[in-house]
């Protein structure tokens, strides 16, 4: 009779601890789904703005609302900054990730085109490499830290972004073997041009970027016979384009 009881228990044990995995692994998904929904809503408002701050191509509004910018920001300073607020964040050494309008204008300004050959100079996050991917371009990004260019391939391979190359390397320099290119795309500021750019470009090539020491102004240039056409864009604030590996 004991031995039934302790069976009976045993039994209403191995039940009880079934219900509460069942139950733990349901409040889990729960959660997720959650977190999943917010950040869908943050993108959603994020690109509402862009809209509204004038950004018209519907490819890169497409773009922005699918990739997951919180990702690629290291996880450890997520908590310290919202991944989809209209401000840059950090992303460590020094570095940050630029601000959404930012990404945007100056995407939509290079008028990327499915199959281009697109040079980017300061791979940071890898998130402006996710969105011109995202526009069928093939991308060759130059990052000069090194952690950071490890980060940026990993996040890049993990969310599928196969047609972009990421290099340890100076952007002064630029990356001569895949030139020339349609189009340069750079995230840190040069005090002038670099002319290894330029050369790069090819023949109707744009290229956008920020330059200045401490008064930077974002350029547009386009190569016309040999030479570039410039237009000055508006004020910014990017970190410097750092000449030697550190």
């Amino acid at each position: 009779m004991i031995r039934n009881r302790h069976i009976k228990i045993g039994i209403i044990f191995l039940i009880y601890l079934s219900v509460l995995v069942t139950c733990l692994s349901c409040s889990s998904e729960v959660q997720r789904g959650k977190i999943s929904d917010e950040i869908g809503q943050a993108r959603r408002l994020m690109v509402s703005l862009l809209k509204e701050f004038g950004i018209k191509d519907n490819r890169i509004l497409k773009a922005m609302g699918k990739i997951n910018r919180h990702l690629f920001i290291p996880q450890q300073l997520r908590k310290i900054c919202d991944p989809y607020g209209n401000h840059p964040c950090p992303i460590g050494y020094g570095q940050t990730i630029s601000q959404p309008y930012i990404v945007a204008y100056m995407t939509e300004r290079l008028r990327i085109k499915n199959g281009d050959n697109v040079l980017e100079v300061g791979t940071g996050s890898g998130y402006q490499a996710a969105i011109i991917s995202e526009l069928g371009a093939e991308v060759t990004s130059l990052e000069i830290v090194k952690e950071l260019a490890l980060h940026a391939e990993n996040i890049l391979s993990e969310e599928g972004y196969k047609s972009v190359k990421v290099i340890n390397s100076s952007g002064y320099i630029g990356y001569p073997d895949n030139a020339p290119y349609d189009a340069i795309i750079v995230t840190c500021a040069p005090p002038d041009i670099p002319d290894n750019l330029v050369k790069e470009l090819k023949e109707g090539g744009r290229m956008i970027i920020p330059v200045g020491r401490f008064s930077q102004r974002l350029l547009f240039l386009i190569k016309v016979k040999g030479k570039v056409i410039i237009s000055e864009e508006m004020n910014v604030r990017f970190v410097p384009m750092v000449k030697k590996k550190e």
